[in-house]
C-alpha cells in the first residue's frame, strides 16, 4: 500500500511476513533535486518486492535517492543493502553504527542472555531463529553520521534529529517543526508497545527510554509517523499510556519477586504477553528471547532504582527485592 501523508510525504508499507509487527512503515519524502527514504525493511524478497515497487509507481530515481535509517534493526535496516547506489547518502546514528560495525555483536548477547538464565542449549536456536540475525544487510554502507539537533532538508521539508535512546542506543527520529510532523521510528507506537530490551548488566535503555519519551511529550507535535501500525494523532495522549505501561510492568514485576530470588529468564515466563500461548513453553524461541531481554531491562530499571537487588548464583545473576519483603 502507498499513502500520500502529506504534499511529496509518503507511506509505503513493507510486509514482515511471520512478524506479530507485520508491516514496517517505509517514509518517502520526494524532491525534484533528492529523494529521502525513512527506514527499509528486512532483506528479504517480499520487502524489497514491496519498497522497490512502491517507489517505482511513484517515479523515484535511487540514483538521487538518500536513506535516513532510525535505527540499527533489521526490519528498518536490512534492505538498505539491496536499495542504495553509489550516489546514495545512507544517515545514520553514531551509537548503532559502532554496534555494526564493530560485527560480533551477537556473541556479548548470547553471553548476556546466559547470565540471565536463558537455558544455553536454546541460546543458538533462539538466534537462528531472530529475524536481525535471519535477515540482516549484505554488508555495511558507508554511513553519514548525524548527531542531535542536524537538520535533514528535502525539498519543503526541513527535519531536525531527535535522538531518542532506549529502544536502541542511538534511535533518531525526523522532527519537522513547520509541519508539526514526527517520524518516530519504534520510539512510540500505537496498539503495540516499543520493545525496550537490555543485555548488560551495566545499562539502563528503560531509564533512557523514559527520559526520551518525557522530551518529545514537550514537543509541539500534530501528527507521529510511527515505524509500525497507525499513524498517531495524539502523541501525548500515548506517550501517557507508554509510560503507564511500563510503570505497570514494574509493579508487575516487583510483585513477581516477593518472597522470590530468581533469573530473568524465570521472571519472564511468569510475566503477562500479549501472545496466543497458553504456556511459556509454548512460545516460539525468538518470542522468548524478547521477552527475557524486556524483562531484564525492566529489571535492571528497577534495580537502579534501588526497589530490587542482583546478586550472583552459580555464576548466574538473580534478583529478589530489597529487604525481601513478603
Amino acid at each position: 500500500m502507498v499513502q500520500e501523508i502529506r504534499p511529496d510525504l509518503f507511506l509505503i508499507e513493507v510486509p514482515l511476513p511471520n512478524s506479530p509487527l507485520k508491516y514496517l512503515n517505509s517514509y518517502l519524502v520526494r524532491s525534484k533535486d533528492r529523494n529521502l527514504v525513512i527506514d527499509t525493511g528486512l532483506n528479504r524478497q517480499a520487502c524489497y518486492e514491496a519498497l522497490h515497487g512502491g517507489l517505482t509507481s511513484l517515479g523515484v530515481d535511487l540514483g538521487r535517492t538518500d536513506f535516513f535509517i532510525t535505527h540499527l534493526h533489521a526490519d528498518h535496516f536490512g534492505l538498505v543493502s539491496k536499495l542504495a547506489t553509489p550516489t546514495s547518502r545512507i544517515y545514520f546514528n553514531r551509537p548503532d553504527a559502532e554496534i555494526i560495525e564493530a560485527r560480533g555483536w551477537w556473541e556479548p548477547m548470547l553471553n548476556a542472555a546466559a547470565h540471565n538464565g536463558f537455558p544455553e542449549e536454546e541460546l543458538r536456536n533462539a538466534i537462528e531463529h531472530h529475524p536481525g540475525y535471519q535477515y540482516s544487510s549484505d554488508w555495511v554502507p558507508e554511513f553519514s553520521i548525524l548527531q542531535d539537533g542536524d537538520a535533514v532538508d528535502v525539498g519543503d521539508y526541513h527535519f531536525q534529529c531527535i535522538q531518542t535512546p532506549g529502544h536502541t542506543m542511538g534511535h533518531t527520529c525526523l522532527y519537522e517543526p513547520a509541519q508539526k510532523l514526527f517520524v518516530a521510528g519504534d520510539h512510540i507506537l500505537i496498539d503495540i508497545t516499543p520493545n525496550i530490551q537490555c543485555w548488560s548488566d551495566n545499562q539502563n535503555p528503560l531509564a533512557h527510554y523514559m527520559r526520551s519519551l518525557d522530551r518529545v511529550f514537550a514537543m509541539d507535535i500534530d501528527l507521529v509517523l510511527p515505524g509500525h501500525r497507525r499513524l498517531i494523532e495524539h502523541p501525548k495522549e500515548r506517550i501517557a499510556e507508554l509510560k503507564a505501561h511500563h510503570a505497570n510492568r514494574c509493579d508487575e514485576i516487583l510483585d513477581i519477586l516477593v518472597g522470590s530470588e530468581m533469573s530473568a529468564y524465570t521472571v519472564a515466563s511468569k510475566m503477562h504477553w500479549d501472545i496466543k500461548c497458553d504456556t511459556w513453553e509454548e512460545f516460539p524461541i525468538a518470542q522468548k528471547w524478547f521477552a527475557t531481554g524486556e524483562a531484564i531491562a525492566h529489571l535492571r530499571y528497577l534495580e537502579e532504582k534501588g526497589s530490587i537487588k542482583r546478586r550472583l548464583r552459580e555464576n548466574h545473576a538473580v534478583f529478589s527485592r530489597n529487604g525481601n519483603e513478603g
